[in-house]
């Protein structure tokens, strides 16, 4: 009998399967609270459980738990990235940031990533495989434990395409702001996207209370091709038309995330299509100085650059912001670390 990934379980659920086992309803609340509350990696862990009902729990069930394989944190501002590894060896990336509003953890969704981005470390090795519920959860549990300190937002905006492991996100954002469990705003949630067009309607439909940031990054479908495959599959309007079905079915304001790349996407006719595209949905533009990889060419946008293209912005009535950098001296860029301790390790082969 395979053994059931009891971290993957709702409360709903939790409780039903106790009650298959004959045993009594209030055992769920106590297996639920030493799992997404106490964040225990083990049943042995369950003291207010009898020996022979964890053994029997062991017999059935298993608890996802991260592995620390590598930790770096930047010497400038603490931020702290984890590379994580799973029970089948494959190896994610989680990264911990401290803010004056709390502190925020961004994790990833997919073991790699098929997306093709031209920008990103991540999907330079392809798509191996999705993660779980419990082990997407499992990036923020081991983060708080091992810095004892509460996570008050997270960003699903690591390493894969949530939109391309749409079932487990959203059993993932409902584990996660479960009041019995860590009990994470909605409102301090954030799912990116680099456009699936059919599951951001998915998502509008679910009227969650997340934010959606959508990965744009151009503001033509001819330039938006060469840095994004996935433009070949859906136009800017179908894009557009899925964001105001979104923000018509939620009421939650889109953010754009632009990665400006030098001499690539930062001119005066880049900033006047970006201005048209965030006004007709009343977007919020999220800046972000790209970081260079050394497998691609792309170079980051100067900062002064940054800055005018912003303040350009802003005067077109656009909400904007630009990504505070952060972790730059620890492979701070999605895929990055991956990447490298996957090079060591062949290497070492």
């Amino acid at each position: 009998m395979d053994k059931i990934d009891i971290k993957s379980l709702d409360f709903n659920e939790l409780e039903e399967t106790i009650k298959e086992l004959g045993l009594p309803k209030f055992r769920a609340r106590q297996i639920y609270d030493w799992l997404h509350k106490k964040l225990v990696t083990s049943f042995d862990e369950m003291t207010n459980l009898s020996g022979e009902l964890r053994k029997s729990l062991d017999e059935r069930f298993y608890i996802t738990a991260c592995e620390v394989a590598r930790m770096q944190e930047s010497k400038f501002d603490g931020t702290r990235k984890y590379l994580f590894k799973l029970s089948d060896g494959n190896y994610v990336e989680s990264v911990f940031m401290r803010y004056h509003h709390g502190n925020s953890v961004c994790i990833s969704s997919q073991v790699g990533c098929r997306m093709g981005c031209r920008f990103c470390a991540s999907t330079l090795d392809g798509l191996t495989r999705n993660l779980q519920p419990s082990e997407m959860l499992d990036e923020i549990y081991r983060i708080q434990v091992l810095t004892g300190e509460r996570v008050s937002n997270v960003v699903v905006m690591g390493t894969g395409e949530p939109m391309d492991n749409y079932d487990n996100i959203l059993k993932f954002i409902k584990l996660l702001t479960d009041e019995n469990g860590l009990n994470i705003s909605q409102r301090n949630v954030t799912v990116s996207t680099c456009g699936i067009v059919p599951n951001m309607k998915r998502l509008a439909d679910e009227k969650l209370s997340i934010t959606l940031a959508l990965s744009l990054h151009s503001v033509t479908d001819e330039k938006r091709r060469e840095l994004m495959p996935i433009a070949n599959k859906y136009s800017i309007e179908k894009l557009m038309e899925a964001c105001e079905y979104y923000f018509e079915k939620t009421g939650r304001r889109i953010t754009f995330e632009y990665a400006l790349v030098r001499d690539v996407n930062d001119k005066d006719e880049d900033l006047k299509g970006l201005s048209q595209l965030a006004g007709r949905v009343k977007a919020h533009v999220n800046l972000i100085p790209v970081n260079p990889i050394k497998e691609r060419d792309y170079r980051e946008t100067a900062h002064g650059d940054v800055v005018a293209f912003k303040n350009k912005l802003e005067k077109s009535g656009i909400n904007v912001t630009i990504r505070r950098e952060m972790g730059r001296d620890i492979d701070g860029a999605c895929g990055q670390l991956r990447k490298k301790v996957l090079s060591e390790n062949n290497e070492e082969a």
